[in-house]
């Protein structure tokens, strides 16, 4: 039940923020073990002077070809988890969408299930645990 949002520079045709995302999503499927129908994206395009990354920050250079990924998942991951995704995720965007390595930036955040509503206005993953 990740959430995904998926931050880019405006200017990107439609079919390669779509091979993007399912390359994201294929990442996900493969290491978190997500269900293939677990699917829950938003891309959010940035102008230029919208979008502030240091472009040399940990030792990279970060061009506007960047690609910034923060996934909210409902439970944790272990470590080798969350390593396997970075790097599935980055050697997958490499070989499928041409992003540089150095493009590639990602953010796992968790929550609880009471902090997740799929619509209208329930709960369900504490319902569904409760039954």
């Amino acid at each position: 039940m990740p959430f995904i949002r998926i931050s880019l520079h405006n200017g990107r045709p439609p079919e390669e923020i779509r091979a993007i995302a399912d390359t994201i999503h294929s990442a996900l499927v493969k290491t978190f073990q997500v269900p293939p129908k677990d699917r829950f994206q938003v891309v959010h395009q940035h102008d230029a002077h919208e979008f502030f990354c240091d472009p040399e920050y940990m030792n990279m250079h970060r061009t506007s070809g960047q690609v910034l990924i923060q996934v909210f998942a409902g439970k944790p991951r272990s470590v080798v988890v969350k390593q396997a995704f970075y790097r599935e995720v980055c050697d997958t965007l490499v070989e499928r969408c041409g992003i540089a390595p150095d493009d590639v930036f990602v953010v796992v955040s968790t929550s609880a299930a009471e902090d997740w509503s799929f619509g209208k206005g329930v709960a369900q993953l504490i319902e569904k645990s409760e039954t």
